[in-house]
């Protein structure tokens, strides 16, 4: 990997980490069409610059982080099931990330879902979470264990059946990503130190230029995503799913097999 194909990677994980389309589904294309997706360098850059994306929501929220014990214990509620299922189908859902059928199939149902998400629930009345809101968003959440369905999009969702706003729902998915995230990286990263996966000085520099484009672009991101959500909804990102399912079936099928990450 090159700061070329570097930088181009952070850009599309800080833009798609928060937005539901699935950094999974395009972190495959692009990769793939660099040639550089079973490259075991480019399978920990793609989970240490999680990061750069956690620490944007973090400054972007910084005072929410420091209202109240309270939001770490929904947040740790929330938490749980992805903690617990993660355990227990670790293997399964590694088996499901080597299929690029399995995302793309994801793909195009999350898509016909946003477009009619906005029918089924409307926006919400409630801003405020409770603990048993807290705890069935992290049961959707868990949905996202499916490469695909995109972790933002199915926590989202779930917090829309809780008859919650659209910006709450998504605010709280955004908090929510900053353990999931975390420790999910910090696992991936102990199993490549571990399994003695060391890092030249040059690959060390690609991940710092990598956090720091994550960083920015996903804060960009972020504002933008609920500006326009609070106004317009999510049809535009079920079109743009489709569309984009669609694609990694036709060039898996028709162009090249895809490599997955």
């Amino acid at each position: 990997m090159d700061i070329f194909k570097a930088i181009v990677l952070a850009i599309i994980e800080g833009i798609t980490e928060y937005l539901p389309i699935s950094s999974t589904g395009h972190m495959i294309i692009a990769s793939s069409f660099f040639g550089i997706a079973q490259e075991e360098f480019t399978k920990l850059f793609t989970i240490v610059i999680q990061l750069g994306t956690i620490l944007s929501v973090v400054v972007l929220y910084f005072k929410r982080f420091f209202q109240s014990i309270d939001f770490y214990l929904k947040l740790l509620v929330a938490f749980i099931p992805a903690v617990v299922l993660g355990l227990l189908l670790s293997d399964v859902i590694d088996s499901l990330l080597e299929n690029p059928l399995t995302v793309a199939i994801s793909l195009v149902i999350g898509g016909i879902i946003l477009l009619k998400v906005d029918d089924w629930f409307g926006d919400g009345e409630h801003t405020a979470i409770s603990y048993a809101t807290a705890f069935k968003i992290g049961m959707f959440q868990c949905l996202a264990m499916i490469p695909g369905v995109s972790r933002s999009g199915a926590s989202i969702v779930g917090g829309m059946t809780q008859k919650l706003s659209r910006t709450a729902a998504a605010e709280f998915s955004f908090f929510l990503a900053v353990p999931t995230m975390l420790g999910a990286t910090l696992k991936k990263s102990y199993d490549y130190y571990n399994a003695g996966f060391s890092l030249s000085s040059e690959q060390v520099n690609l991940l710092i230029i990598g956090n720091l484009v994550g960083f920015v672009v996903a804060l960009l991101a972020i504002k933008t995503f609920i500006g326009y959500l609070s106004k317009h909804g999510f049809k535009m990102f079920g079109y743009y799913r489709i569309v984009v399912g669609l694609a990694i079936l036709l060039i898996h099928y028709f162009v090249r097999p895809l490599a997955v990450i």
